[in-house]
C-alpha cells in the first residue's frame, strides 16, 4: 500500500493505491476497485462512521445548544437561528460520512480485520509460568 488509508479514506480512493473510487453512489461500495481489483465485499463498517461523526458533531455544536436559547432577540430572529444551527449540523455529518466511511473501511482492508469468531470458550493456551489466580 502506497497511500496511507487515513488520506485515501479522506478522498474516498481505494486504500491500496489512493486511485479507485470506493463508493458508486453516496455510502455505496463499488463490489471492487476500478484501479487495482481489490474485492470491496470483504469488510463492513456497520456503524462506526456514524457513531464518530455524530460524536464529533455533538462536541462540535453543544454549545450552540446552551447558548441559543438565552440570545436576546426577537422570535423570527432566533427561529431563523435555530434553522440555519440544524442546516449546519445536517451539513456537516452529511459532508463527513462517506470520508470516516472510507477511513475506516481503508483502515479494516489494509489491517485485514474481520468480525469476531468463538471458536469455543476456554481454549485460550496456558498462563504464563509465573502467574497467579
Amino acid at each position: 500500500m502506497f497511500e496511507t488509508p487515513i488520506i485515501s479514506g479522506l478522498h474516498q480512493k481505494c486504500g491500496r493505491w489512493g486511485k479507485g473510487s470506493l463508493f458508486r453512489k453516496y455510502l455505496k461500495f463499488h463490489d471492487k476497485c476500478d484501479h487495482c481489483g481489490q474485492d470491496f465485499s470483504i469488510a463492513d463498517t456497520a456503524d462506526g462512521p456514524a457513531f464518530f461523526v455524530g460524536s464529533l458533531m455533538m462536541i462540535l455544536f453543544a454549545p450552540f445548544y446552551f447558548i441559543l436559547p438565552i440570545v436576546d432577540v426577537g422570535i423570527a430572529l432566533k427561529i431563523g437561528l435555530w434553522v440555519l444551527l440544524l442546516s449546519a449540523m445536517a451539513g456537516f455529518c452529511l459532508t463527513l460520512l462517506p470520508m470516516f466511511k472510507g477511513v475506516l473501511f481503508n483502515l479494516q482492508i489494509q489491517h485485514r480485520a474481520e468480525e469476531a469468531k468463538f471458536e469455543s470458550a476456554g481454549k485460550h493456551g496456558s498462563p504464563p509460568e509465573k502467574w497467579r489466580y
